[in-house]
């Protein structure tokens, strides 16, 4: 299982992860609000940037590293850690968690749901909802799609490095 091994990798993940997560999730909160129209696309649309902004910042400032802290400290054990699989899937479900919780409640702020009666149980209701579609849409789909996308940078990158390698061995021979 790939994971980013420096920033610059971690900004290409995230961003792959980010954007098919939050198009999806977008799409699936507004049909429920609104239900199926023609009008769907284009309030998808409209939701996707600011959903998309926050969804990064929060990724990359509060739950991954709090997924990550967590995972290592408490969860990851010494077997697990021979498995980079399950290291993977462990921050990959507290993440899921972190970002259903804070998604779902930025996603009722923006519906205006916060001031009405009952906000304990939009809230409930919301976060149920939203972690039934994350976790498998990012276990199954989503996070496959990320890795196999940072796998292939990761051997481009590496195949560079190795060609660099090799000139620079080539030109000290002479």
């Amino acid at each position: 299982m790939q994971m980013p091994r420096n920033l610059k990798e971690e900004i290409v993940f995230t961003a792959i992860m980010a954007g098919l997560m939050v198009l999806v999730m977008t799409g699936y909160n507004v049909a429920m609000a609104q239900g199926l129209s023609s009008e769907l696309p284009m309030a998808i649309l409209s939701a996707y940037p600011l959903g998309l902004g926050v969804a990064i910042v929060l990724d990359l400032l509060i739950v991954g590293p709090i997924a990550k802290g967590l995972a290592f400290k408490y969860i990851i054990n010494d077997y697990m850690k021979k498995n980079t699989i399950l290291i993977g899937i462990t921050i990959s479900v507290l993440m899921i968690f972190g970002m259903v919780t804070l998604m779902s409640f930025f996603g009722i702020a923006v519906e205006g749901k916060l001031s009405q009666g009952h906000v304990l149980a939009t809230y409930g209701h919301t976060w149920i909802f939203n972690l039934i579609v994350a976790l498998p849409l990012q276990l199954l789909i989503v996070g496959p799609i990320a890795r196999g996308v940072l796998g292939k940078m990761q051997k481009t990158v590496a195949k560079v490095e190795e060609t660099e390698a090799e000139t620079k061995a080539a030109k000290e021979e002479i």
